[in-house]
């Protein structure tokens, strides 16, 4: 009689399962939520306390990390110009145009219909607030590739007068910022960080008063070098003996933690959380290496969540981060899901979201929507092949002088089992068991030759596949001043000069 009763019970629980996994299913799908992403620069796996960094105090996204629902084999490329433009189109970065974070590579193929140009077609309303990076020539702003409402610095970071960005930030980097905002450039106040978290804000309150879907992108130059933070951020590590370096990079990261957790209270304060997807993750993998501190010999490594490499590498560290997503009372609290997943798959999974259809275009998203995870992490889901690769051949970094001898150089292939990387200053290739050597620690090649010849051989056939839409190559680097934002800044500076400009209080 107790064992019929269990399998009742069994069977009673497992109906419970189905009918909310069939209800939850009917809420994602076209369920047209409010969608923030928030998306840090330069922060990797290991730069969250969470994460389980030893010096670091994050408790505000920890605290989203507990809630949340977590992908935790998230894939990226290893540089920031890439990553954005696979979240902009669901493409592999050399398959709309992307070979560089510089020399004009960084530009958006114009035959890519952005996903926030498909969000507009829905209803929705859409904003950035930081970093763009995909080209500042007019025909390739955000204002022209899907977003409503754009408070932005120029080139890849700012203070990068010589790669693009406004000339007074080269002398005030990071605080009180020059920028662009729509159609006019204008004079901020304060730290960026603390500047692009308000100006979001004091937009989403806007659209939330006026019962408007919206997409609020808060793209953030933090903490992209150069290492700079207020003050009161850098004091605790400088006191417990950090170095300088240490101490900002660290502080500009303690800084985005509460400007997440001013981001939450304001949000709940409006009553904006039931019909809000609050996504939070990082364009690459960690910039610093190793860490100096007072009474310690030598420098000793930054926490990096026991993998190998950091940015601008084809190793684990290079491109795997964090990606959770939280939605009140719709996603589950405290899950993972494992599924080999990447930045390619956003566009079709807001897509779906939003009930909005994919637009017709050459270039068209060829990942995949993440939804059916999102419904039941443990859904049927195909193995698949990524591929990646640094570019920057040419100059403008370390790298080769011509695509061809690059081609193996910053390399890598990944699929849910395997990761063969090149290595780039060493002897290669490396063939990795990722899942159950997550640490790359140890080169299987030779016992396995079969399944490096394979990768080798689909990474080749990628390769030669995206030379035809490299539309970039070859365009001048530009100069000081020859750049499209100093242009628009001396034309408007001469005609009506730079206003300053604040966001609504809250």
């Amino acid at each position: 009689m107790k064992i019929r009763k269990s399998f009742i019970s069994i069977a009673l629980s497992l109906l419970s399962l189905n009918n909310f996994a069939a209800e939850t299913k009917k809420i994602l799908k076209g369920a047209k939520p409010n969608i923030i992403m928030v998306l840090t620069d330069d922060q990797g796996m290991g730069d969250l306390s969470c994460m389980g960094n030893p010096i670091l105090r994050t408790p505000h996204i920890d605290k989203m990390y507990a809630k949340s629902t977590r992908f935790t084999d998230f894939q990226v490329s290893s540089t920031c110009t890439p990553t954005r433009a696979a979240i902009m189109s669901g493409r592999s970065p050399f398959e709309v145009g992307i070979s560089h974070t510089l020399m004009q590579r960084d530009r958006l193929a114009p035959a890519v219909i952005t996903f926030p140009q498909a969000l507009q077609k829905s209803g929705y309303k859409t904003g950035l607030f930081g970093k763009w990076h995909l080209g500042d020539g007019e025909e390739y702003r955000p204002q022209n590739r899907g977003f409503d409402e754009v408070l932005m610095h120029g080139a890849g970071g700012i203070g990068q007068y010589n790669f693009g960005d406004f000339k007074p930030n080269a002398t005030n980097k990071y605080f009180d910022n020059v920028l662009l905002h729509n159609d006019t450039i204008v004079q901020t106040k304060g730290f960026c960080t603390d500047v692009f978290f308000k100006a979001a804000l004091s937009w989403i309150k806007k659209q939330h008063e006026n019962n408007q879907t919206y997409f609020a992108y808060i793209s953030l130059n933090a903490p992209h070098g150069p290492l700079i933070a207020p003050e009161k951020y850098k004091k605790r590590f400088i006191d417990e003996g950090y170095n300088q370096s240490v101490a900002a990079r660290y502080g500009m990261i303690e800084n985005i933690d509460d400007n997440f957790g001013l981001m939450v209270e304001k949000l709940k304060e409006w009553k904006a959380l039931d019909n809000t997807l609050i996504i939070f993750m990082t364009d690459n993998g960690m910039a610093m290496k190793s860490i100096g501190k007072k009474g310690v010999k030598g420098k000793f490594n930054a926490w990096n969540a026991g993998m190998k490499g950091h940015k601008d590498s084809a190793w684990e560290g290079g491109s795997r981060v964090p990606s959770f997503w939280y939605w009140k009372g719709v996603l589950g609290e405290g899950v993972d899901i494992s599924a080999l997943s990447a930045h390619i798959d956003l566009y079709r999974t807001f897509c779906e979201l939003a009930g909005t259809n994919i637009p017709e275009s050459s270039l068209s998203p060829s990942g995949r929507s993440l939804i059916p995870l999102l419904e039941n992490p443990n859904a049927k889901w195909d193995d698949r092949t990524l591929f990646f690769h640094r570019g920057r051949w040419g100059g403008g970094g370390r790298g080769k002088k011509t695509r061809e001898l690059a081609k193996y150089y910053g390399m890598a292939v990944r699929n849910s089992r395997w990761r063969l990387v090149n290595i780039m200053d060493g002897d290669g290739p490396w063939l990795s068991d990722i899942a159950n050597d997550p640490g790359e620690t140890k080169n299987v090649i030779e016992q396995h030759p079969e399944v490096a010849e394979k990768m080798k051989a689909q990474f080749d056939q990628w390769w030669d596949s995206t030379e035809s839409l490299l539309i970039n190559e070859g365009l001048p680097r530009l100069k000081a001043e020859e750049h499209h934002l100093h242009i628009l800044y001396n034309k408007q500076l001469k005609e009506k000069g730079i206003p300053e400009w604040a966001p609504a209080k809250l």
